[in-house]
């Protein structure tokens, strides 16, 4: 693995968060978008990981958002792949279609371009939640180059997981 990515403190949360779910027997699903599977590949660093990730989607499309999770063409259209009623219908989606106990959707604009006055890069929407409960959706602004942004996605990610168990 990169020893770039793999910092031993996202190691530590990775290890911390499988570890939680484990003995509370919860399972996880995620979708992915500007993180592109790395908070997938962060939890199956972690032995033991298998009992705890059921499920990760990239969908890095809008066509990949609309067709395996259901968020709508409109919603994409009128407000963007990289906002918070997309993320939102990312983690209805999740859960639509597993049978995971918490679920997390990641979208952003990891550089280093595609930003734009409204949306500059950086900006990251994570969506998380328990099935059945209120799911929250939060805007991020990071900084940094695009492995940069990436990494923060995920470690912030872990924590917003590691804050519902």
């Amino acid at each position: 693995m990169d020893a770039h990515i793999i910092s031993p403190s996202i190691l530590e949360k990775a290890e911390e968060l499988v570890r939680v779910c484990k003995s509370q027997k919860l399972r996880v699903s995620l979708a992915e978008s500007c993180t592109g599977g790395m908070l997938s590949m962060l939890l199956t660093a972690v032995p033991g990981s298998s009992s705890v990730l059921d499920r990760s989607l990239v969908t890095y499309s809008n066509e990949a958002k609309q067709e395996l999770l259901g968020v709508k063409k409109e919603t994409i259209v009128q407000h963007g792949a990289v906002s918070e009623e997309t993320v939102g219908e990312m983690m209805e989606g999740v859960f639509t279609h597993t049978s995971s106990d918490l679920g997390l959707s990641i979208s952003g604009i990891a550089g280093p371009g595609g930003g734009s006055p409204e949306k500059p890069v950086g900006l990251v929407y994570i969506g998380w939640g328990r099935r059945e409960a209120e799911i929250q959706v939060k805007a991020y602004h990071f900084s940094g180059d695009r492995r940069e942004v990436r990494v923060a996605a995920c470690e912030q990610a872990m924590s917003n997981l590691l804050a519902l168990v």
